[in-house]
């Protein structure tokens, strides 16, 4: 089943601030990585279940996908999926949820 797939705010200014971060060296890389990650998050339209459960959070309906050294989180709903995050791999996840109420 098709779901429409929507970013939330956080997840937006995750993107932002780190196509700014990447900016600083290159706006070449910055523009090409904003764009594998933006391809990727389209294709959850139709493959949504194909990212691996969150293990920090052990909810079936939080999944992730990896890209590079980045964690894309998303909660799949009945019609659409919401990307959640965009964090650093290296980063405490459960940390910056509770941190900043996300999810």
């Amino acid at each position: 089943m098709a779901r429409k797939v929507m970013w939330s705010y956080e997840a937006t200014e995750d993107l932002d601030a780190l196509a700014e971060y990447i900016a600083r060296d290159s706006s070449f890389y910055a523009a090409a990585f904003t764009h594998e990650i933006l391809d990727v998050s389209r294709s959850l339209n139709e493959f949504s279940e194909r990212g691996r459960i969150v293990p920090e959070l052990g909810d079936p309906k939080i999944r992730e996908l990896l890209i590079k050294d980045y964690r894309l989180i998303y909660n799949i709903e009945q019609s659409r999926v919401v990307i959640l995050a965009l964090v650093h791999g290296a980063r405490d996840l459960k940390a910056l949820w509770e941190k900043e109420n996300r999810g």
